[in-house]
């Protein structure tokens, strides 16, 4: 099972990152999937959550009308658009593969990715 991040960087206030992550080794569209983010001296918190199909979706509050979350089944791939980043968001965003199941739950972490926004 993996799950790997990408499209993290350095970016100025108000601007635009796209994050994806990748997974293979699991029935991906069978699963809810949800971006985390942890800045440093900070607990983990969700960002944003989509379900397998991709028809609902939720946000954090602060996240709401910057961040959209989408998935492409076909390409086992979650994405993150960000925009009007602040440098509050700065954190390492983090993937997640979450399926719950009359057998248990399975759930899977990305290594994350860094975001930093700083002028």
């Amino acid at each position: 099972v993996q799950l790997v991040e990408s499209g993290g960087g350095l970016v100025q206030p108000g601007g635009s990152l796209r994050l994806s992550c990748t997974a293979s080794g699991f029935t991906f569209s069978s699963y809810v999937m949800r971006w985390y983010r942890q800045a440093p001296g900070k607990e983990r918190e969700l960002v944003a959550g989509i379900t397998s199909g991709g028809v609902i979706t939720n946000y954090a509050d602060s996240m709401k009308g910057r961040f959209t979350i989408s998935r492409d089944n076909a390409k086992n791939t979650v994405y993150l658009q960000m925009t009007l980043l602040k440098p509050e968001d700065t954190a390492v965003y983090y993937c997640n593969a979450n399926l719950r199941s009359q057998f248990g739950t399975q759930n899977y972490w990305g290594q994350g990715t860094q975001v930093t926004v700083s002028s």
